[in-house]
């Protein structure tokens, strides 16, 4: 049964949204071959579900994300290895590297999970901590969340829209932009924060990237500008051309 407990580790990983490629691999082979443990991925899948049942959905700080993986990496997985040399069998076909054992590591993100849990911590924050997220789209939701958010919206002529999102007390900024045309590939989008009459160069985007965070730190009163520069940004750290919309906070 060595199989159905290797089995067992990786439906725990996969229910924590915890497993490497590798390991996902093999928990969709071990599937197939045994479609009967579907059971199994259930009962972890709704225990994983009753961790987080109860605990409101805030979103956790970046540091947090990194302190539990940072604590998990330090757990040891490997069992210790033989150094005896393995006895000829004669048998030329090679043995399958041993199972490595996983309990260990599910048991400590388990209780990592425990304690970000107690601290408030909801099933869909759980999510984002487990799994790497745009940076943009973290800022945006810092910003929805912040007691001073604000936003604004323009409509371009050809239909492209763009709503800048700010908060004071976060000092962020994000640029949501939707049906902004392509540009040629030594062409890109810059963002500016235009402050005291002074443009600050804030970042590039394509016309992709439907959420933009605009790099340095946004101040009241900060007007977000896009202009239409060299690729990677205008080289004198000026715009080169007028802008496409600029938005007042």
């Amino acid at each position: 049964m060595e199989e159905e407990e290797e089995f067992r580790d990786l439906a725990a990983g996969h229910a924590l949204n915890a497993l490497s490629t590798e390991d996902e691999m093999r928990f969709q082979e071990l599937l197939v071959a045994h479609p009967a443990w579907d059971t199994i991925v259930a009962m972890e899948l709704d225990t994983a579900a009753a961790l987080a049942d109860g605990a409101g959905d805030v979103v956790p700080r970046p540091q947090v994300r990194d302190a539990l993986l940072s604590r998990i990496a330090t757990v040891p997985q490997n069992a210790p290895r033989s150094t005896a040399p393995a006895e000829p069998t004669g048998d030329p076909t090679p043995a399958r590297a041993p199972r490595r054992p996983r309990s260990r590591m599910w048991f400590a993100l388990a209780a990592s999970l425990a304690f970000i849990l107690a601290l408030g911590i909801g099933g869909l924050s759980l999510g984002r901590l487990l799994t790497p997220e745009d940076g943009a789209q973290v800022a945006l939701e810092q910003i929805q969340d912040a007691p001073d958010a604000q936003s604004a919206s323009v409509t371009l002529d050809d239909g492209a829209s763009a709503t800048a999102h700010w908060s004071a007390s976060t000092g962020r900024a994000v640029l949501v932009t939707d049906g902004m045309p392509t540009l040629e590939d030594d062409k890109t989008f810059e963002m500016w924060f235009i402050r005291d009459g002074a443009p600050l160069p804030a970042g590039t985007f394509s016309a992709d990237d439907a959420v933009s965070e605009l790099a340095g730190t946004f101040q009241p009163g900060d007007v977000i500008a896009v202009t239409v520069e060299a690729a990677g940004g205008s080289p004198s750290g000026l715009p080169t051309t007028d802008a496409m919309f600029a938005i007042t906070t």
